[in-house]
């Protein structure tokens, strides 16, 4: 999908003898936004939104040892001998040509052997780039940060190079800012550059200064400003359907833990400390009813206790999350933050951290793996609403929404649109494609357009390939069911097999229909099991399960379904 982003210039932070000048020029392709005020607490909005530019420059991906100066020398040597050889060849091809004069007959073979070349040399040197040069690197990011200016927030909101975290300052208008001269709600993308961030590090206290997003960005767009550029990116797929998950999971019900700072920071003082070697690696969740949250640190069975705070939340089996090296983003909060609230979707699922820092929040949303996993399995898939919503319930959603611009779900005005079931689902899609966000610090929903209009299935390119190939293992018939056992509690066991009855797979659903425990030779499942979401062999057999039983699930039972998870 490409996005044009077109500046007025570039950002830019000025000082002078009476105060300081912040202004971040928006994209000027977008709709107008404006926002002009005093910084009123210019050293934390310096410590927030630097936390944010770790989040968003965050990038935990596998990096190979630098062979760079090996690997030039192996050209080198490897561009001498080829010449030794061309210089031959090309003196025995004449001999021939002149004796011939005729088209060689693998001219087509040596053309495709040169593009390949080509476009092997354009793709090595784009990841030197991406490597090497961190202006460069930036300058091809997906995407600029997003700034929202609504009624009583401003938040901007940005997600990481290695595409598996998301952040969102959320700042408190009246508050952090003073009156504004200037003031046209809306979204838009900011220009955002390196020294941009360092100057940043330069807000004081003993000199003013204007955080402004500039209002006459669209004017001088019109009348053909000197310094105008515009850039067309061409946004991977990966990238933008992560973000459109990340967006519609925030909007599920989540079970809530309170960790006080000094718990925190003894996590992060142990994960900067220790780099585990072996398997497992993750972060254990152990929440008992009115007991201190108990946080294992895997596979050290290291236990830190959140005292002072309890989890007034319901128990159940622990909940584990992956990847929490990313959290060491989080440690320049510290000084600043007076609780951190943790929503937990599930194990292996997402999970997001809100640091409250009183007149702002900022929010980290971590896959459920370090590498991009938003977008893998069908995990989050499952998640989504059971049935097509008709397009007027969403656009009556919408457009009740667009005109409030905030509220949360049990607002009156909102279920005289639909029942709540309805509005929760519909909600869902907005958020997934891009036009609402779910503020979980103030638990209201906001709309928030991602991209000037909304994002369809073919902006965000393929669905999972474990649940497209479900589908068509189930259209062909190659999942056969051959047991279905209930369970106490609305449970329900289900076993079957694909291709030949050795492949024997099982499946265990609780009550809500959740996948509790699986079993599958496949590679996939042996892989990550339901860590990384079902394989297509699960997929098949729970729909040809409910295909045989007739069943289907309302738009209510799904919301009553998930209020009991978060209940439970």
């Amino acid at each position: 999908m490409q996005v044009r982003l077109a500046y007025n210039g570039h950002s830019t932070f000025k000082r002078s003898d009476r105060g300081a000048e912040l202004n971040m020029l928006p994209n000027l392709a977008r709709e107008p936004v404006a926002f002009d005020a005093p910084l009123l607490q210019p050293l934390r909005f310096r410590e927030a939104i630097s936390a944010l530019h770790d989040v968003a420059i965050n990038d935990l991906r596998y990096q190979p040892r630098d062979k760079t100066a090996y690997v030039e020398w192996k050209r080198q040597e490897s561009r001498r001998l080829a010449q030794i050889r061309s210089e031959a060849y090309e003196q025995e091809r004449q001999d021939i040509l002149a004796r011939r004069a005729t088209v060689p007959p693998d001219l087509e073979r040596q053309f495709e052997a040169c593009r390949r070349k080509y476009w092997d040399a354009r793709q090595a040197y784009s990841d030197y780039l991406l490597k090497h040069d961190q202006e460069l690197w930036r300058l091809l990011m997906p995407c600029d940060p997003i700034v929202t200016v609504a009624d009583d927030v401003l938040f901007l909101e940005c997600f990481s190079a290695d595409e598996s975290s998301y952040g969102c300052l959320t700042v408190e208008r009246e508050a952090m800012f003073g009156p504004s001269n200037e003031y046209r709600r809306g979204t838009t993308n900011v220009d955002y550059s390196w020294p941009l961030y360092d100057h940043f590090q330069q807000l004081r206290t003993y000199r003013e200064t204007r955080f402004r997003v500039d209002p006459q960005g669209f004017e001088l767009a019109t009348t053909g400003g000197g310094d105008f550029r515009e850039e067309k990116i061409d946004l991977p797929a990966g990238w933008l359907r992560g973000l459109m998950h990340v967006q519609a999971a925030m909007t599920m019900p989540m079970r809530r833990v309170t960790l006080s700072r000094e718990a925190v920071y003894s996590l992060l003082a142990w994960l900067k400390r220790h780099k585990a070697r072996r398997s497992p690696r993750a972060l254990r969740f152990e929440l008992l009813p009115y007991q201190p949250a108990r946080i294992v640190v895997e596979p050290w069975e290291q236990a830190i206790v959140a005292h002072g705070v309890t989890y007034a939340g319901p128990g159940g089996e622990p909940i584990r999350i992956w990847g929490a090296r990313r959290l060491l983003s989080l440690a320049r909060l510290l000084p600043l933050v007076d609780r951190f609230d943790v929503y937990l979707l599930g194990t292996g699922l997402p999970s997001f951290w809100v640091g409250q820092l009183g007149d702002m929040r900022l929010t980290l949303g971590l896959s459920g793996w370090t590498t991009n996993d938003w977008t893998r399995g069908a995990a989050l898939d499952l998640l989504a609403p059971p049935v097509q919503l008709s397009p007027g319930l969403v656009t009556g959603v919408a457009g009740w929404l667009q005109n409030k611009r905030a509220a949360d779900l049990n607002d009156a005005g909102l279920r005289s649109v639909a029942a709540q079931g309805e509005c929760a689902a519909a909600l869902n899609y907005l958020a997934r494609t891009g036009q609402v966000i779910f503020d979980l610090g103030a638990k209201v929903y906001r709309w928030r357009q991602i991209m000037p209009a909304a994002v369809g299935e073919a902006d965000l390119g393929p669905e999972p390939a474990e649940l497209t190939a479900s589908r068509q293992l189930v259209a062909r018939g190659d999942v056969k069911l051959t047991k279905r056992q209930a369970l106490g509690g609305g449970g329900e066991l289900l076993v079957g097999y694909y291709s030949a009855p050795k492949n024997e797979i099982e499946l265990l659903l609780d009550g809500d229909g959740r996948m509790k425990r699986a079993k599958c030779n496949c590679s996939y499942f042996y892989k990550g099991g339901l860590r990384l979401g079902p394989c297509r062999h699960l997929l098949a057999l729970r729909d040809t399960a409910a295909k045989q039983a007739e069943r289907t699930t309302s738009l209510d039972d799904w919301y009553r379904q998930w209020q009991r998870w978060a209940a439970n």
